[in-house]
C-alpha cells in the first residue's frame, strides 16, 4: 500500500514500467473513441430499421456526437487544471461508458441522440485530457514511443470500425455496438486510478465563459457545417449558413482574446514554431487522412462491388501498417530528426494516398493489400511525428492550452477532409453525370485530397534542422553545438 500510495501522489517515482502502461491506458481510452465514431456509420440502416425510421434521420445520431464533441472540446483544458486530469480522465470515461450504455438501450431517435450527446461530452474531455495525463507523467526521453502508441488508435479506430460494425450486425445485435465501451471503460477506469498519478496546475486562473461561448458556436458551425458538406442530408443554405457563422463567430473569438490573459483557447502558441508548424502543416495533412475512411470503403463497396465485410478486412491492412510502426518510429526519428522526418515523409505518404487512385476492380487484393500496409505505416509515421514535435517547446503551465488548441485543430482538419472529400465526389458524379457511384468516380477526389495532404510540407521545410531535439534525440551538427555553448 504505501509503495501505491508513493505511485499514486508522487510523480518524479513513476517506475519505467508506469511510464508504459500509461500510454497504453490513454490508447485503449482513445481507441473506444475513435472506434465508436466509426462503427456507428456501418449500422445506421440497421439501427434506422429497429428505431423505425429512415437512415437520413438517423444521421441526427452522427452530427449530434460531432457538435458535442466540438462545443466542449475548449472547456477540457482549463477543466483538467481545474480539477485535476485524473479526476477529469476519469469522469469522461464514466460519462462515455454510461452514455454508451443509454445508446444501447434507446427505444427511438430523441433517446439515442440524447445519450450521442452526452456520448461527445466524455469524448471531448477524454482525447485532449488523455494527451495531457501523457505530457505530464512521460518523461521527454520516452516521449516519441509514448506518442507512437496513442497514434495507433486514431489509425485502427476508423478502418476497424467498419468490418466491426458490419460482423455485429450481421450475426448479433446493434445494441453491442455500443455496449462494447462498458467494458472498456471500466477497465480504464480501474487501471487509471492504480497507475496514473494526481497533476494539477496550482493557479489554473479564472474560467474564459464568454471566450467558450464564441470558440464553441464557431467550431459547432464549422465542424457541422463541414461534416454536411456534399453529402445530401442539409440544404445548401443552411450547410453555408452554418460555416459562414462560424467564421464570424471565430473572428469574434480571436478579437475578445486580445483583451484577456488567459484566454480558453491560446492562439498565441502559434508563436512556437514548432508547435505552429506540426499544429498547422498536421492539419493540413489530416485533411487527406480525414477523407480516406470515408472514400475507401465507398470505393471498395459501390465501386468495386465488395461487401462490407470483405472491404473492412482489405482496408485493415493499413491499420496493421500502424501497429508495425509502432516499433521503428523512434529510432527513424531520433536517426534523421523531426525536420528530416516530417518533410521526406509528407512526400512519402501523400504517395500513398495518390497510389490509391490507381486501385482497379481487376487489382488483386494482395497487391491493395500491400499498399494500403506501407501507406499506413508512413501515415502513422506522420501522425507520431506531427504529435510529439507539437509539445516539444511548450512550457508546463502551457501545456494544457496546447492539448485543447492542438485537439481542436484535429477533429476540426478530419472534419474538413470529410467534407472535402464527399464535396469532390459529388462534384465527380455531377460532372460525369452518373445517377450511381463507379469505379472511375473516386479517383479525382482521392488525387485532390493527396495534394492537400502534400501542402503541409510548406510548413515543415522552415523548421530548423535540430528541431526537438531534446525529444527525438537527434545529434546536433557541430556548429549548432558551438553555438549554443557560446554565452
Amino acid at each position: 500500500m504505501p509503495l501505491l500510495w508513493n505511485l499514486y501522489y508522487n510523480v518524479p517515482m513513476l517506475s519505467r514500467f508506469t511510464q508504459n502502461i500509461i500510454p497504453l491506458i490513454i490508447a485503449c481510452a482513445l481507441f473506444m473513441e475513435n472506434l465508436d465514431g466509426s462503427i456507428i456509420a456501418t449500422a445506421l440502416p440497421a439501427i434506422a430499421r429497429s428505431l423505425n425510421t429512415s437512415p437520413i434521420h438517423l444521421n441526427l445520431a452522427i452530427t449530434s456526437y460531432m457538435f458535442s464533441l466540438a462545443v466542449f472540446i475548449p472547456l477540457s483544458g482549463w477543466m483538467a487544471d481545474r480539477f485535476g486530469a485524473l479526476t477529469i480522465f476519469r469522469a469522461a470515461l464514466f460519462i462515455f461508458m454510461l452514455s454508451s450504455a443509454g445508446c444501447g438501450f434507446s427505444q427511438n431517435l430523441p433517446e439515442l441522440v440524447i445519450c450521442r450527446l452526452f456520448q461527445g461530452l466524455g469524448g471531448a474531455m477524454m482525447v485532449p485530457v488523455g494527451r495531457l495525463v501523457l505530457l505530464r507523467t512521460v518523461s521527454k526521453a520516452n516521449l516519441v514511443n509514448a506518442m507512437a502508441w496513442v497514434t495507433v488508435p486514431a489509425l485502427i479506430g476508423p478502418v476497424l470500425g467498419p468490418p466491426v460494425g458490419g460482423f455485429i450486425v450481421t450475426y448479433s445485435s446493434w445494441h453491442w455496438i455500443f455496449f462494447l465501451n462498458i467494458p472498456i471503460g471500466l477497465l480504464g477506469i480501474i487501471l487509471a486510478t492504480i497507475f496514473i498519478p494526481r497533476v494539477r496546475e496550482e493557479n489554473p486562473g479564472p474560467l474564459d465563459i464568454s471566450g467558450f461561448i464564441l470558440m464553441a458556436l464557431a467550431l459547432a458551425g464549422l465542424v457541422c457545417g463541414f461534416e454536411s458538406i456534399g453529402r445530401g442530408i442539409l440544404p445548401t443554405s443552411i450547410v453555408v449558413l452554418m460555416l459562414c457563422s462560424g467564421a464570424v463567430f471565430l473572428g469574434l473569438y480571436i478579437r475578445h482574446t486580445h483583451k484577456l490573459a488567459h484566454p480558453i483557447v491560446d492562439i498565441q502558441l502559434f508563436r512556437i514554431a514548432t508547435f505552429r508548424a506540426a499544429a498547422i502543416g498536421g492539419s493540413i495533412f489530416r485533411i487527406g487522412i480525414g477523407a480516406l475512411p470515408f472514400l475507401l470503403p465507398l470505393m471498395l463497396q459501390f465501386g468495386f462491388g465488395l461487401s462490407p465485410l470483405h472491404s473492412g478486412m482489405l482496408t485493415f491492412a493499413s491499420a496493421a501498417g500502424a501497429m508495425l510502426m509502432k516499433f521503428s518510429a523512434a529510432r527513424i526519428i531520433r536517426r534523421f530528426g523531426f525536420r528530416r522526418v516530417l518533410t521526406i515523409n509528407t512526400y512519402i505518404a501523400s504517395a500513398c494516398i495518390l497510389g490509391i487512385a490507381c486501385f482497379r476492380p481487376t487489382t488483386p487484393h494482395y497487391i491493395i493489400l500491400g499498399f494500403l500496409l506501407i501507406g499506413g505505416f508512413f501515415r502513422s509515421l506522420q501522425f507520431t511525428s506531427q504529435n510529439t514535435l507539437t509539445y516539444a517547446d511548450i512550457p508546463p503551465q502551457l501545456m494544457s492550452k496546447a492539448t485543447t488548441l492542438s485537439s481542436m485543430l484535429q477533429q476540426f482538419s478530419l472534419s474538413l477532409g470529410v467534407g472535402t472529400g464527399a464535396m469532390l465526389l459529388n462534384f465527380t458524379l455531377g460532372h460525369q453525370g452518373n445517377m450511381t457511384m463507379q469505379a472511375n468516380d473516386f479517383w479525382p477526389a482521392i488525387v485532390g485530397v493527396s495534394i492537400i495532404s502534400c501542402m503541409s510540407v510548406f510548413f515543415f521545410i522552415p523548421l530548423k534542422p535540430d528541431a526537438g531535439s531534446e525529444i527525438s534525440g537527434y545529434p546536433l551538427p557541430p556548429q549548432a553545438v558551438v553555438k549554443r555553448a557560446e554565452p
